[in-house]
């Protein structure tokens, strides 16, 4: 879809001018700067819509000249609950999978399980509706994050609440937002296996808990952690994966988004795609 079709359906704020990259100076390796705050800011102030131009409906229609292509497993992965690799202390990972959501949440935040824990202002569980059925995974707190106890509420938290709004949807309103790692690496470095591995069972048990008709994962140890795959982004957008039998949409984490303009329009053909997977999962 080109900007032109964004602006005239209102959305052109999400979608910046490539002349406004300077102004965004946004560095995932620390703490969100003002500059790069200001810049979400830019992303998330509405631009007056002409009457003519106001979507009817909050939900987009299907794009008609394209398909969504669904990758379906085989008829074994259907049958068998999904599992997302974790660490080989099975006892911590089956007492983990008992847990209710307030002791889940305490766990999280009093874990001690890898080296992320000496570093950390707080862990970060998540947030959300616990009865979503839109579940976003992204891949670890940055700064903000670690500072306010909240996924997603930098820069690119801003950005991640206007494709939300592009399709209809809300933080908090039948959706939950969680990370991979529940705490923030060291200088916002990618997450190391045992990492992931350690906090898997958090993870795991949230979506357990959840129980989403739709998952909705950004970046690429999001992807990695529940798609068992070191496929590149690019070769597994625009289709519909699964996790057991939850439906899976992948796209571009919200961060990179920010340094990576041109990407934006690929990532809102992936909005279409997710927004199509609600209309046809709705909450049973």
């Amino acid at each position: 879809m080109s900007r032109h079709a964004l602006d005239e359906l209102g959305l052109g704020p999400i979608w910046i001018r490539r002349e406004q990259l300077a102004a965004l100076a946004f560095d995932t390796s620390d703490a969100d700067t003002n500059e790069a705050i200001e810049a979400a800011e830019v992303i998330a102030a509405p631009a007056p819509a002409p009457a003519s131009a106001q979507i009817p409906t909050p939900k987009p229609a299907r794009p008609s000249n394209k398909a969504p292509v669904i990758v379906l497993p085989d008829a074994r992965t259907r049958a068998a609950p999904a599992k997302i690799e974790t660490s080989q202390d099975d006892a911590r990972s089956r007492e983990i999978a008992t847990l209710d959501w307030d002791v889940l949440e305490e766990k999280i935040r009093a874990c001690t399980a890898c080296g992320l824990c000496e570093g950390r202002i707080q862990a970060v569980p998540g947030v959300g509706d616990r009865t979503a059925r839109l579940l976003i995974i992204g891949e670890a707190p940055g700064a903000e994050e670690d500072k306010q106890g909240e996924p997603f509420v930098g820069a690119a938290g801003k950005l991640l609440d206007n494709m939300l709004a592009a399709i209809g949807e809300k933080r908090g309103d039948g959706v939950y937002i969680a990370n991979v790692l529940k705490c923030r690496p060291p200088g916002n470095r990618n997450p190391q296996p045992a990492e992931v591995a350690e906090c898997a069972p958090f993870l795991a048990r949230q979506i357990a808990l959840i129980q989403p008709t739709v998952i909705f994962a950004v970046g690429r140890f999001a992807i990695q952690a529940l798609l068992k795959t070191d496929a590149p982004i690019s070769a597994l957008r625009g289709k519909v994966h699964r996790h057991g039998e939850i439906p899976v949409v992948i796209s571009y984490h919200p961060a990179y988004l920010l340094r990576n303009l041109p990407d934006k329009a690929k990532a809102w053909q992936d909005l279409l795609l997710l927004a199509d997977q609600l209309t046809e999962h709705p909450r049973k």
